[in-house]
């Protein structure tokens, strides 16, 4: 499988032409006639890319957008709307959608789109820094030719440092990247990083913004 797609679509015709399309192309699918069917899908599995059409029987797919962008930042985020409504477009973008198809769209043009969305998101299996060696795959970590043992928030929160060397990342930043969610309280992320430091990862502290490896 190339990845799981996730459709929030009323319209029962559009859903048939996606799933057709997208299945031919080796993803695993699924379509949600409501905002709340989607929300409820979402707690059981996260895909690689949503879709979401705007008008909804219970809704608005930008409340959808809010919802995965809050809580689930790893979901990239593909809006469908009607051509004509431009504020819409600027809407979803604003709020952080990864990209927007006006109906009436081709699905081959969707399916390339989804294809991109998932290329974008393909990352090294082992990630190295230094010495440290993080193996995405079997969830293991060596740091100087030694074998750690790290929780899963940890692992995620190394995994996105390493992603990220040097750069500069905000507390904000890794709290919804990491967690998922921004509180304005930093002291679970201190304390992880914390720990890490004392693993012997060269985590350093950029005062009065964030943290870099």
């Amino acid at each position: 499988m190339k990845g799981n797609v996730f459709l929030l679509e009323d319209d029962t015709s559009i859903c048939g032409l996606v799933k057709v399309a997208l299945e031919m192309n080796d993803f695993k699918f699924s379509s949600f006639p409501t905002l709340k069917a989607f929300s409820d899908a979402l707690e059981k599995e996260l895909p690689d890319v949503a879709l979401l059409d705007i008008m909804l029987p219970d809704g608005s797919g930008l409340d959808a957008l809010k919802l995965v962008k809050q809580k689930y930042p790893s979901v990239s985020c593909i809006m469908l709307s009607a051509l004509s409504k431009e504020e819409d477009k600027v809407n979803g973008l604003n709020m952080g959608a990864d990209d927007y198809i006006a109906k009436p769209f081709s699905v081959l043009e969707l399916v390339a789109r989804v294809n991109a969305r998932i290329r974008g998101k393909q990352k090294p299996a082992v990630l190295t820094a230094r010495d440290i060696t993080l193996d995405t795959e079997t969830f293991s970590c060596e740091i100087d030719g030694k074998s750690i043992q790290l929780n899963r928030k940890e692992f995620e929160l190394l995994k996105y440092f390493m992603e990220n060397q040097g750069k500069v990342l905000t507390r904000d930043k890794l709290l919804i990247e990491v967690w998922g969610y921004d509180t304005g309280e930093t002291r679970t992320l201190d304390n992880h990083v914390a720990r890490l430091r004392k693993l012997g990862v060269p985590i350093e502290t950029i005062f009065g913004v964030g943290y870099k490896l």
